[in-house]
């Protein structure tokens, strides 16, 4: 897996660089000047508003681990994934890790073991997948009316039909596969440290249990599905101010197209580390169809890497320091034997 993703962001990298060649860096960053300070900072705020929304649709799905832990891990697993050089599964490890140290505001909830951070995490990550779903349904939709794009209607909608066919086979996984969540487990062990791999794999039937109480509530899952779909909405909504700000002038409903396009070529491409170079090609690639420039489809791409830096930086230097104060007073995970509970105050009294 480590000798993959070196590759891909090896051959992600020389894909950014030949764009960059090909359209020359100065026309995209007289592209980029356009949109100032302020405007800059207005897309960092409006993508600010979306992750607050992210965590609080990981709220909905599962209220027990509350509301500030959602919002805070969400917010560094998103950063792991976007600045730091993993893949996205990289990422989730690092927010399984933020689920459990990341304390919460209220004094009715412990604080989580492995097994029930992983299973919020799945969780959370099905129901997002769930609202990513209808929203590039929309975004195709939204495509038929502009000539030439059917070269990215159906195969998208075609990667959309084997994603949901994919999301399906995972829920039932989660709900009665137990022997494939055992092997997901193990897979997962295989990138951690070897105390929390020990917890997790030891803790199966605790994690099952976990899964099994989540899903047993369909309203809220489906509530934390369509939050999800509002927040794709709300980032076609960052992605239309961008064009605006950058001089292309297409509308929401384009926008709403363009990155419904771009997520799910980007979704197929979950190995390479922070999409490098996917992300750029994509959105040269569906902006041509739009009329738009390729200096302003790439400047619109790196202005969302930097829109992502900008707010992901801040989130991981918060979280390190929180770890290392964590450590200092001497903190640690309970052993995982106990019999889980969100509210257990045995288990709050012993972490504290």
């Amino acid at each position: 897996m480590k000798t993959l993703t070196l590759i891909l962001s090896l051959l992600g990298l020389a894909l950014l660089t030949g764009i960059m060649a090909w359209l020359g860096i100065g026309h995209v960053f007289t592209a980029m000047q356009r949109i100032g300070i302020g405007g800059f900072l207005a897309i960092v705020g409006g993508q600010a508003l979306v992750d607050l929304g992210l965590g609080i649709s990981w709220y909905c799905a599962c209220p027990e681990v509350g509301l500030f832990r959602t919002i805070a891990s969400r917010a560094v697993r998103d950063a792991a994934g976007n600045c730091l050089p993993f893949s996205q599964l990289g990422g989730m490890v690092i927010g399984i890790r933020a689920t459990c140290s990341i304390p919460t505001l209220s004094r009715k909830l412990g604080p989580l073991q492995w097994p029930a951070a992983v299973a919020t995490n799945i969780v959370d990550i099905t129901t997002e997948v769930l609202g990513q779903i209808v929203f590039v349904i929309i975004a195709l939709a939204c495509l038929f009316d502009h000539s030439g794009t059917n070269k990215f209607t159906w195969p998208v909608l075609g990667g959309m039909g084997l994603l949901a066919l994919g999301i399906a086979g995972f829920i039932w996984t989660q709900q009665r596969g137990g022997a494939a969540i055992h092997h997901a487990a193990r897979f997962l062990g295989r990138h951690i440290a070897d105390g929390w791999r020990t917890t997790l794999i030891d803790n199966m039937e605790t994690f099952q249990a976990q899964l099994d109480l989540l899903w047993a509530r369909p309203a809220r899952i489906a509530t934390g599905a369509f939050v999800h779909l509002l927040c794709w909405l709300g980032g076609a909504a960052v992605t239309w101010l961008s064009l605006e700000l950058l001089g292309a002038h297409i509308g929401y409903l384009g926008a709403v197209a363009i990155e419904g396009v771009v997520c799910g070529i980007m979704s197929a491409s979950f190995l390479v580390p922070a999409a490098l170079g996917v992300q750029e090609a994509a959105y040269v690639a569906i902006g041509y169809f739009f009329g738009i420039e390729a200096e302003i489809s790439l400047g619109l791409s790196l202005l969302r890497r930097g829109r992502d830096i900008a707010i992901g930086i801040p989130v991981m230097a918060l979280w390190q320091i929180s770890e290392m104060r964590r450590l200092r007073k001497g903190e640690h995970q309970t052993s995982g034997d106990e019999e889980l509970d969100y509210a257990d105050p045995v288990t709050r009294s012993e972490a504290s």
